[in-house]
């Protein structure tokens, strides 16, 4: 078959799709830097007032409408995956890059263009709303967030990773 004949052929049956390049993240306050939880942000039932870290995300895919933000304790199993310590959403207005600002924990009442998607998982007398702050009484261990740019039809457009600290 001819050369051209070929790419037709292929083109028909394999059509091109455009995939977004990697949503990054980064903190945007520079008290948090992925090596230690800063202090205070941990759970009031062991002294703190923790509320989420502020996030700068850069290469938001066209037609993002929203992000979830999912807060996991890497070393507690049960709060170790799909927001164990909760998910919080954010509204976006577009552009390819954003900044989710900091929310507080413990509670239902966010901020305008935020709000609590899921709660988290604690039982117990660790049971609160919204996100929990780390809550492993300085035991070390690794909290982690995954950032999901999210379209209009609830499809995950890309996904972004980051280590908050230890705790």
């Amino acid at each position: 078959m001819p050369r051209l004949l070929l790419a037709f052929i292929a083109a028909l049956c394999f059509p091109a799709t455009a995939i977004a390049a990697d949503l990054e993240v980064s903190f945007a306050d520079s008290a948090w830097g992925g090596g230690k939880i800063p202090s205070g942000q941990h759970c009031s039932k062991q002294g703190g007032k923790g509320a989420t870290p502020a996030f700068a995300l850069a290469n938001v895919p066209s037609g993002t409408t929203v992000f979830h933000v999912e807060f996991n304790d890497r070393n507690y199993q049960p709060l170790s995956y799909d927001g164990g310590h909760g998910i919080i959403g954010f509204k976006h207005g577009g552009g390819d890059t954003a900044v989710l600002p900091s929310v507080p924990g413990e509670t239902k009442s966010l901020p305008d263009g935020a709000w609590v998607e899921k709660k988290n998982r604690a039982r117990g007398s660790f049971a609160r709303d919204g996100y929990l702050p780390p809550c492993s009484n300085r035991r070390n261990h690794k909290y982690w967030a995954m950032i999901k740019a999210i379209d209009a039809n609830g499809d995950v457009l890309s996904e972004a990773k980051i280590t908050l600290g230890r705790y």
